[in-house]
């Protein structure tokens, strides 16, 4: 190999690190890569395609004459469809950070800091695959619930927005699990932290129950819990009330949640490559 082209190797790899806005093109590539790797282990898909129908189910047949005062699961259903959407998709972010502790166990961000790749198109390309998990969490329960006869009250543009609403949330919420997933040990290590957040944020706020029936000290934490403007997001733009109010508080918090954790993660990222 002449020096000539031994020098242009280098300068190659340089000229695609520099193009303009060439980490969202290497952001897409490994979002592909991470959708590959679902389609040869379709089993992954467990938590958010079997899992939004056991809960629904549960949580209806079970606990709805209970919980709607005296009424039936009829009466439950419309209540507790936009809450158990939130809790679902909420739940499935803590795999993205799962799954990247496993990459970095595997040697796979070894591979990656060898590639000429922007630092955080690793990262990026992480979060927007498993985006393709939430949507299908989402159209799962949705698709169960329009079963059991659910309808949108509110229209079909507002149903549909607040689909969008919800997955974006996810989106900005799984930097938390992002950075964690960087920062801990193991995946079970993140796993477990995961699941101590999210039980109290989700069964601690309106998910299940109106907010006016927990104790005080409870509706104090509600109150400042921001999955209970998402649900209440959630419950107006399907089912009609207010939301303008709810649904810049949640706009807030998603902003709040990126603008945080992302630099942290992307920082850890660095620091552990």
């Amino acid at each position: 190999m002449s020096t000539a082209t031994v020098d242009a190797a280098p300068a190659a790899h340089a000229a695609r690190r520099s193009r303009p806005f060439a980490w969202i093109e290497q952001s897409l590539t490994l979002a592909w890569r991470n959708l590959v790797r679902i389609r040869q282990n379709p089993e992954a898909l467990a938590d958010v395609t079997f899992q939004p129908i056991i809960f629904l189910v549960l949580f209806l047949f079970v606990f709805g004459g209970a919980i709607a005062n005296g009424g039936t699961w009829h009466d439950y259903l419309p209540y507790l469809l936009p809450g158990l959407l939130v809790q679902t998709v909420v739940f499935s972010t803590m795999g993205t950070g799962v799954g990247l502790n496993d990459d970095f166990a595997k040697g796979v961000f070894d591979r990656f800091r060898s590639l000429p790749i922007a630092r955080v198109a690793p990262l990026v390309g992480a979060v927007l695959g498993d985006a393709v998990r939430y949507a299908l969490s989402i159209v799962i329960l949705m698709s169960t619930g329009f079963i059991l006869g659910f309808r949108f009250q509110n229209g079909v543009g507002y149903g549909l927005l607040a689909c969008l609403v919800v997955l974006a949330f996810a989106l900005s919420m799984c930097w938390i699990w992002v950075w964690l997933g960087l920062k801990l040990k193991t995946a079970q290590g993140v796993q477990g932290i995961a699941f101590l957040v999210m039980f109290p944020l989700t069964f601690g706020s309106n998910v299940f129950v109106q907010v006016d029936t927990l104790p005080g000290f409870l509706q104090a934490f509600v109150n400042v819990n921001p999955i209970k403007y998402l649900v209440d997001a959630m419950r107006g733009m399907m089912l009609g009330g207010d939301i303008q109010r709810p649904l810049l508080i949640t706009l807030a918090w998603m902003v709040g949640l990126v603008a945080v954790f992302a630099p942290l993660a992307i920082r850890a990222y660095r620091q552990r490559t």
